[in-house]
């Protein structure tokens, strides 16, 4: 089904030739998709295909993502589960009971959520850091030992950007794990593991996928014999937290243009950072590609080809003024989620009510339409 990608390839490459999935049945470029829950033995019930046997451990589609996903990555193992929560909670039932965790504050909150009430349950000690303070960060592993740190960088919706490095120094020195959430940067923009990270998650959902219509996320690993690597692909197997065939071969058909997708979301992006932070209407811009984003100078060095999609800004007026602007909006659609080709808008504050998000805050996932388009939407409905 696969050939493996020659080296020194450029992503968009790679992405491009899905790398290097084909259908040597039917001498097809595009692999197909195989839906069989079961597979066959012969007379002496030696398996047809030694490596197939039961579609919950052995599906071929997710093979052909993960191999894609795993090159991009530069990982050396990648698994693709149903949704990017679950790649969280896989990750984090790994944790001893009664032991600590450290966790960046002010992230996704539905990452949070789940955390704290997950480490209620366990008795999991949960310590939450704002980890973009790389001093308070180290300082807090040093004081608690945690057995596993999580970090989100750029994070959702703040955009602060965390030392990703530094960070996983501060967590080896005490023999924890890192893990980091790239899901704003994509594989494409962001390599967490080249700066030490241990493994890296990634809501599929997103920009990997980039057309709203999977739900998937990922883990990737520096060293598939560590331990706890062995624990997480044991559970997602056994506990049956995988994706179904035709899920994963749409991830996959996403990822072939993904290096493009993000080189324009990022163009536009930054377009519209720029635009806004000189609008009157306009108190607040957070995009780390702005030169004065107190993370912009880290996000240069972490991030390559690009700054993301996602960005936020606070209107002048609280959340009535905020809340005008995006009901004027005609091409953003108003909708949670982001890394889609479609441009949306979403009002933080009245998802996230109780988390400090400021009542005028919107945020932004910016697609790959016209960006004088969406620069005149914005306009509109902000009152130029």
């Amino acid at each position: 089904m696969a050939q493996p990608p020659k080296p020194n390839l450029h992503p968009a490459t790679i992405a491009a030739q899905a790398a290097g999935a084909v259908d040597p049945a039917s001498g097809g470029v595009v692999p197909p998709v195989q839906f069989a829950t079961t597979y066959l033995r012969d007379e002496n019930y030696d398996l047809v295909n030694p490596d197939n046997v039961y579609l919950r451990s052995h599906n071929e589609n997710t093979r052909v993502a993960e191999r894609l996903l795993n090159a991009l990555e530069g990982a050396d193992e990648t698994l693709i589960f149903p949704s990017g929560m679950a790649a969280i909670a896989a990750v984090f039932r790994t944790v001893p009971n009664g032991a600590s965790v450290v966790v960046q504050s002010q992230i996704y909150w539905g990452t949070t959520k789940w955390i704290r009430d997950f480490c209620a349950r366990r008795q999991i000690a949960l310590h939450e850091v704002d980890a973009s303070d790389l001093d308070a960060f180290a300082a807090l592993c040093r004081a608690e030992k945690p057995d596993l740190c999580l970090i989100e960088t750029p994070s959702n919706p703040w955009l602060r950007i965390t030392d990703i490095a530094g960070a996983a120094a501060a967590a080896h020195e005490v023999g924890g794990t890192l893990v980091v959430d790239s899901t704003a940067a994509s594989p494409v923009l962001s390599h967490p593991l080249e700066h030490g990270a241990d493994i890296v998650m990634h809501s599929a959902t997103k920009g990997i996928n980039g057309h709203s219509d999977v739900l998937a996320g990922s883990l990737a690993i520096k060293d598939a014999d560590a331990p706890r690597w062995q624990m997480i692909r044991d559970d997602r197997n056994e506990a049956g937290a995988v994706i179904g065939p035709m899920e994963a071969w749409l991830l996959a058909r996403g990822m072939r243009t993904l290096p493009l997708r993000m080189r324009e979301m990022s163009r536009n992006a930054m377009a519209l950072a720029e635009f806004l932070s000189d609008h009157p209407q306009v108190e607040h811009v957070m995009y780390p590609g702005l030169p004065d984003h107190p993370g912009h100078a880290l996000a240069a060095q972490q991030m390559h080809g690009g700054y993301g999609g996602l960005l936020s800004f606070v209107v002048k007026g609280g959340a009535e003024a905020a809340l005008k602007a995006a009901g004027r909006l005609q091409l953003f659609h108003r909708a949670t989620s982001l890394g889609g080709v479609e441009s949306l808008v979403e009002h933080r504050h009245t998802i996230e009510p109780h988390t400090g998000i400021p009542e005028g805050l919107l945020r932004l996932s910016v697609g790959i339409e016209d960006v004088e388009d969406l620069g005149a939407d914005l306009g509109q409905a902000l009152g130029q």
